[in-house]
């Protein structure tokens, strides 16, 4: 029976990621501080798995770890660090909070590994496409909804140069590289997911997070929206549960993975403007939005692609849900929760 450690497990893809470990016969230490909107929600319905008497919960920051957190290290097979701060603009406002929170984490969940009495489980860091920055060097065109490359058919691939932009790129760039170098340098077991735009049950989106779920609950809640820039955006997407089966295979193949660094994302396949989603709530699924708009905000990218090739090749994984499915599946959970949503929204 494996044993994983999951940090930042009662947010969105925590409780994803728990539930499926669960529901494979495995312990699952959930770490979190339970900050944020809907975490004590999600661990309640953590505990309606039927293998929830797996489930061991850690209450507590990664900035200072607690000692139950030293004691979970030296059992796990696995660690999956995914808690931290996730909004850019909440790193522009206190930047400081934004540093502890994400590269300070990271680090010290590095360190209980690296200082671990034998047991040097693998560990895998949830990163962002934030750490390529702007990327205003790359050739963007504009369409009638939508941005795309100009010369990128692919999407960004890894060996696109980093550019830290925003208090958020750089917290996040700094565990990324910590992240890798402890595999390079004290032969740790390090995978590195730089993540773009993750969706499904269980997120609480709001405006500066999540914003396919957020559009989706807004939607169904008839709450006002805020369009930042042009509503031409655009992102690669991915479903929750393919995530979890990337993050998942790439465990099972660790000697290929380790050390390594994947763009995660749904790929050229799986691309979408605000305005597409807009449209696609509006006309297929029935539930339009009142829109406002604002100025861009910092280090929001007019397009970003991920190039996935990298992890195909390595560990065999690749998208399975495509985004119009996807997003029927998110707005389908968010009717069935449409009582717990309005309480929290």
């Amino acid at each position: 029976m494996k044993e994983v450690i999951v940090t930042g497990g009662a947010g969105f893809t925590g409780t994803n990621l728990t539930d499926y470990y669960l529901r494979k016969g495995s312990k699952v230490a959930l770490f979190d501080n339970l900050s944020r909107k809907g975490c004590l929600d999600n661990l309640e319905w953590l505990k309606s798995n039927p293998n929830a008497k797996n489930l061991e919960i850690i209450v507590g920051d990664a900035r200072f770890p607690p000692t139950a957190l030293q004691a979970a290290v030296e059992r796990a097979d696995a660690i999956f660090h995914l808690a931290g701060q996730v909004a850019v603009t909440s790193s522009v406002t206190d930047p400081r909070s934004d540093f502890e929170g994400n590269a300070l984490s990271a680090f010290n969940m590095l360190e209980l590994v690296r200082n671990s009495k034998g047991n040097k489980p693998p560990f895998f860091f949830s990163s962002t496409n934030k750490v390529y920055g702007g990327m205003e060097d790359v050739a963007t065109m504009e369409g009638e909804k939508a941005y795309s490359y100009a010369d990128l058919p692919h999407g960004v691939s890894e060996d696109r140069s980093l550019d830290f932009h925003s208090p958020y790129g750089c917290s996040k760039g700094c565990a990324d590289q910590y992240v890798r170098d402890y595999s390079r340098i004290y032969g740790l077991k390090t995978v590195v997911f730089r993540q773009s735009c993750i969706y499904g049950y269980r997120q609480f989106g709001i405006e500066d997070q999540g914003w396919v779920a957020w559009f989706s609950i807004a939607a169904l809640l008839k709450k006002p929206v805020t369009i930042f820039g042009n509503g031409k955006q655009v992102r690669d997407v991915l479903f929750i549960e393919d995530l979890i089966a990337a993050y998942d295979t790439a465990l099972n193949e660790i000697d290929k993975t380790s050390g390594n660094v994947y763009n995660i994302g749904g790929g050229p396949g799986n691309t979408i403007s605000l305005i597409q989603l807009i449209e696609f709530l509006k006309d297929a699924l029935g539930l339009p939005l009142s829109l406002s708009y604002d100025d861009w905000r910092p280090g929001d990218q007019p397009v970003y692609v991920s190039d996935i090739r990298t992890a195909k090749d390595s560990f065999g994984w690749a998208p399975q849900v495509d985004w119009a499915t996807g997003v029927r599946k998110l707005v389908q959970w968010v009717k069935d929760n449409n009582e717990l949503l309005a309480r929290l929204f």
